[in-house]
C-alpha cells in the first residue's frame, strides 16, 4: 500500500498558491515532483492513482498524465502487475544529471566573464553572498538552499540566456535528487559560500579558466559525499538485478 500521509499536506500548500492560470495536470505535476525530490514520497514507493487523486483532490486523469511525465524524467517507475513505484536513486542518473549541468554551467560562467554586464552580475552575485553568509550564521539552511538556486540563476541570466534556466532546471533534477539527502547534513553551508566565493573572485578578475575551474569544483561537489549518502541510505538505492521498468507509455491504473 502506498504511503500518502504527506500528501494531503503539501497539497493544501502547493495547489492553493498556484496561479489561475496553471493547469489542473501542471499542478498535480509540480505537488508530485516536489514529493520525490524531497522525499517525501521515497523511492520504491507504490503510487496508486486512484488514492493520490484522492488525496489530491483531483481526478485521475492529471495524475496519470503527471505519473507519465515523471517516468519520462526517470523519477517514476512503471512494472508489470506492480503499477507505478517512484524510482530508486541510480548513480547513472547522477552522473548524467551532473554531467548536463556541469556542461551548461561552465558554458555560462565564460560567457559571463567575456559579457559587458559582468559588472552588473558582481554586484549582484556579491550581494547574494552576503545573504549567504548571513544564512549560514544562522544556520538557515532553507533560505541558503534559495539562495544558492539564484546565485546560479544570475549567472544564467547576465551570461545572456535568461531562460536557459529552465533547461538547467530539468538537466539537474536528479542530481537535486541526492542533493536532498546531503545537504546540509554532509555538505556544509561553509563549504559551498567558499566554493561560491572562488568563482565570484575569478569573475572579477575576469579570468576564465579560473571560473571554469571553480564551477566544475563547486559542481562536483556531491561525488564526494556520494558514498557517505550511499552508506547512510541504502535503501533508497537501486538493488543490483532489480527488475527493470517499463516505458513511460505503460501506466496502469
Amino acid at each position: 500500500m502506498a504511503r500518502l500521509l504527506g500528501t494531503r499536506t503539501i497539497t493544501e500548500v502547493r495547489l492553493g498558491e498556484t496561479g489561475p492560470g496553471v493547469s489542473v495536470a501542471a499542478r498535480t505535476f509540480e505537488v508530485l515532483l516536489d514529493q520525490i525530490l524531497t522525499f517525501r514520497l521515497k523511492p520504491h514507493e507504490v503510487i496508486s492513482e486512484k488514492a493520490m487523486s484522492e488525496a489530491l483532490g483531483v481526478s485521475r486523469t492529471p495524475v496519470r498524465e503527471a505519473l507519465a511525465r515523471l517516468a519520462g524524467l526517470g523519477l517514476i517507475d512503471i512494472y508489470p502487475q506492480r503499477g507505478s513505484m517512484v524510482a530508486p536513486l541510480r548513480i547513472a542518473d547522477l552522473e548524467k544529471s551532473q554531467f548536463l549541468r556541469e556542461a551548461l554551467e561552465v558554458g555560462l560562467i565564460k560567457r559571463a566573464v567575456e559579457s559587458p554586464r559582468r559588472a552588473d552580475l558582481l554586484a549582484v552575485l556579491k550581494g547574494e553572498l552576503a545573504v549567504q553568509e548571513t544564512f549560514a550564521s544562522i544556520a538557515d539552511d532553507r533560505r541558503f538552499f534559495k539562495s544558492d538556486e539564484l546565485f546560479h540563476q544570475h549567472i544564467a541570466s547576465h551570461a545572456g540566456f535568461p531562460g536557459i534556466w529552465a533547461d538547467i532546471s530539468a538537466a539537474k533534477l536528479h542530481m537535486d535528487r541526492f542533493r536532498f539527502l546531503s545537504f546540509p547534513r554532509l555538505d556544509s553551508m561553509s563549504v559551498v559560500l567558499g566554493q561560491h566565493r572562488r568563482i565570484v573572485d575569478a569573475l572579477e578578475q575576469a579570468d576564465a579558466f579560473a571560473a571554469e575551474e571553480a564551477m566544475r569544483t563547486h559542481l562536483r561537489r556531491i561525488f564526494e559525499v556520494l558514498e557517505i549518502v550511499q552508506e547512510r541510505y541504502p535503501y533508497y538505492f537501486e538493488a543490483n538485478g532489480s527488475v527493470s521498468p517499463l516505458s513511460a507509455g505503460s501506466i496502469q491504473a
